[in-house]
């Protein structure tokens, strides 16, 4: 065993803890960053970014479907399911490498292996003792464990983005982005699709005005919903799964090739034997300040997936290495503000979102005028044979600043940082709806959401 010296040791090699190197760099630091699988973490690797392949497929299906309205007449397409998968894994399989020479630049020491906790500065990994000034908790997430009987049965969305067999029917096990995004890309391709949910409400996070919405749509494509039920059993039937669950009194069964578990992400923890570095928790959380800073260990900092009651998303994830990096540099003094981070729901169409839902800002009795509009009416949605665009968008009255915008369809993950970047600069409604866009766009009907 060899004891090695550093001045910053990072537990994980994603988007945050990769973020935590460059500040900390810059002020001259040594950095170890420590990663058991690949450089990038989930989302660069079995997440969002392989995902999105997938959903740009089924987005090309989408437009097919829709020739018709534009007076073009083609053959029903077929998917190459088995190809799909391989172009996935071809765009994505350089990553690992990209970041490892990012990292390399910057003169940051790259240790294969799984790092855990041995004393309160110090962190095992391949039988040596890594001591530092600071410790930054960076491991990211892992699939929500489900008491569920037959639990083992499922797969998670690793095997979805790996397995070249195209199922016949996938079952997903909870109502939310995962199972949603993925539903999407399944029934487009001609896999029967059902979501089980055991909440009263599907997407629980977003304004239910634009999941009404998804819902619809979602439902219109042939995907089976169920909400406020019970999963009992998963159970093998021969080459296939059997899921019985309940829906009031009444119980029912269905047989599918696949049962994936959709129940969302928890904080990847398990392996860090916490307790040795004497690391507050709060059921499963590790306890930190507003700087990110452990409030019992003052040497360990965590960000990214690792916390939780946060948004789960990649980029947030880099801010907040950023910040912890800065602040482990600088002193503890930046805090984040995730009020004007947009985030989308990769559906088709896509769900895009800032801010407070209608909801929220009544909880928190804001001034608010909502302005709600219809569009697949309007001429530019007709034009793209839009099947759905919706939009909200949520006003204090008391200073016309932007407290919310939601968008289904009508390109909303690219109309989103309009607005966000208006919560950010204090752009006011006015001010928005009096700008100049170019026409005919998508960006111009802003001026008609006010």
């Amino acid at each position: 065993m060899v004891n090695k010296q550093f001045d910053v040791v990072v537990i994980g090699g994603g988007n945050a803890g990769i973020g935590v190197t460059g500040p900390a760099r810059k002020a001259g630091l040594s950095v170890a960053v420590l990663e058991p699988s690949l450089l990038g973490g989930t989302c660069s690797n079995r997440g969002c970014t392989p995902k999105k392949v997938l959903v740009a497929a089924a987005h090309a299906l989408d437009e097919i479907a829709r020739a018709g309205e534009h007076k073009i007449s083609v053959a029903k397409p077929e998917l190459d399911w088995a190809g799909l998968i391989g172009r996935e894994k071809g765009l994505i399989e350089g990553l690992p490498n990209r970041f490892r020479q990012a990292l390399d630049d910057r003169d940051v020491t790259v240790i294969e292996g799984q790092g855990q906790f041995v004393g309160p500065n110090s962190v095992a990994v391949n039988g040596d003792v890594l001591e530092a000034q600071h410790i930054v908790v960076a491991t990211g997430s892992a699939p929500r464990q489900l008491p569920i009987a037959g639990a083992e049965l499922m797969v998670t969305s690793d095997e979805v983005l790996s397995d070249p067999r195209q199922p016949r029917h996938v079952v997903f096990i909870g109502g939310g982005v995962i199972a949603f995004e993925f539903a999407h890309v399944y029934a487009r391709a001609g896999t029967r699709v059902t979501i089980l949910e055991a909440a009263p409400h599907f997407l629980g996070p977003f304004d239910q005005d634009g999941v009404a919405r998804v819902v619809a749509e979602t439902e219109r494509i042939g995907v089976e919903l169920h909400k406020d039920i019970v999963v009992e059993s998963i159970e093998a039937n021969g080459q296939s799964r059997r899921v019985t669950f309940r829906s009031g009194s009444t119980t029912h069964r269905i047989d599918a090739d696949l049962v994936v578990n959709g129940a969302g992400r928890v904080a990847n923890l398990d392996s860090l034997d916490l307790e040795a570095a004497g690391v507050a928790m709060d059921r499963g959380r590790i306890t930190t300040d507003n700087h990110f800073r452990s409030v019992s260990n003052p040497a360990v900092w965590a960000g990214g997936d690792a916390l939780v009651g946060k948004p789960q998303l990649s980029p947030v994830a880099t801010l907040e290495g950023n910040i912890i990096g800065e602040n482990i540099a600088g002193g503890s003094r930046q805090r984040p503000d995730y009020r004007q981070i947009p985030s989308a729901l990769y559906t088709i169409p896509t769900y895009a979102m800032v801010g407070l839902t209608e909801a929220a800002a009544r909880e928190a009795e804001l001034n608010t005028r909502v302005e709600v509009n219809d569009m697949s009416g309007w001429l530019s949605s007709r034009t793209f044979a839009e099947s759905e665009a919706w939009a909200k968008v949520i006003v204090d009255t008391d200073t016309d600043l932007i407290c919310g915008a939601h968008i289904v369809g009508h390109a909303g993950e690219e109309l989103i940082h309009q607005f966000a970047m208006a919560m950010r600069h204090a752009i006011t409604a006015t001010e928005m709806k009096q700008a100049t866009y170019a026409f005919p766009t998508y960006s111009a009907d802003v001026r008609s959401m006010f």
